[in-house]
């Protein structure tokens, strides 16, 4: 691939965020590692560096809109580009409250950092990639925002990633036709700090089909929701 394309990972200081990010960067990309920490992302930046890779860490927090502004002015000045951008930062706080006041904060924090963020750096960075004609925006999604597959239980984080969903098709049919490419993923069920010890698959298998799709060629899809490299139902 071009060496040149400049990748910006959010939530890139752990687990799958850490993988694609060093994933990415062994493909030739110059990493951008978002982390909200910029200490533990600057740890993590330079524990995949190295042999010719070199990963740069950069303050973002995905709930405050002047961070995730700071970060992008940052980047473009200093490399005038973001080809791709993985949108990978969330959190996800359901818990077993019965108090429905509770619960509507809960949902209301998980949608500021994984729906509302993402729609702002993707509305930000996509002006920048349509100047080159060039984009690849990819949305950590889950098989648990599936609307097929809903089910009970975990209303914020269904929400949220439901919502991250929308965001891939409205701004996919936004901006058909210009080189951008914008899709949601599930990485599956993943053993990281937030899949816990008894997931059923790696970090480095979690993060190959957001790889895949950050470096897509001019012919590749947009629009779609993908799971092990196969577009898969809403």
């Amino acid at each position: 691939m071009n060496g040149e394309r400049t990748a910006l990972v959010t939530g890139g200081n752990r687990g799958l965020g850490l993988e694609i990010s060093r994933q990415l960067a062994h493909a030739g990309a110059r990493v951008i590692l978002g982390s909200r920490d910029l200490e533990k992302g600057k740890a993590a930046a330079k524990a995949i560096s190295g042999r010719g890779v070199v990963v740069e860490a950069r303050q973002l927090d995905m709930a405050s809109q002047d961070s995730i502004r700071e970060c992008v002015a940052a980047v473009t000045s200093h490399y005038q580009r973001i080809d791709i951008l993985v949108n990978n930062a969330g959190v996800m706080i359901d818990d077993e409250s019965s108090d429905p006041i509770h619960e509507l904060d809960v949902v209301r924090e998980t949608m500021e950092t994984n729906v509302y963020g993402p729609l702002l750096l993707a509305e930000l960075v996509i002006p920048i990639m349509k100047t080159r004609r060039y984009g690849r925006i990819v949305n950590l999604s889950s098989g648990m925002g599936s609307l097929t597959g809903m089910g009970a239980g975990y209303v914020a984080y269904r929400m949220s990633k439901a919502g991250i969903n929308v965001v891939t098709r409205v701004l996919a049919a936004e901006t058909m036709g210009m080189g951008i490419l914008i899709n949601s993923v599930d990485p599956g069920w993943a053993r990281t700090d937030m899949g816990g010890k008894g997931a059923n698959r790696t970090v480095e298998k979690g993060a190959e089909t957001p790889v895949w799709l950050s470096l897509l060629p001019d012919s590749g899809p947009t629009g779609g929701f993908f799971h092990d490299k196969t577009q898969i139902e809403w």
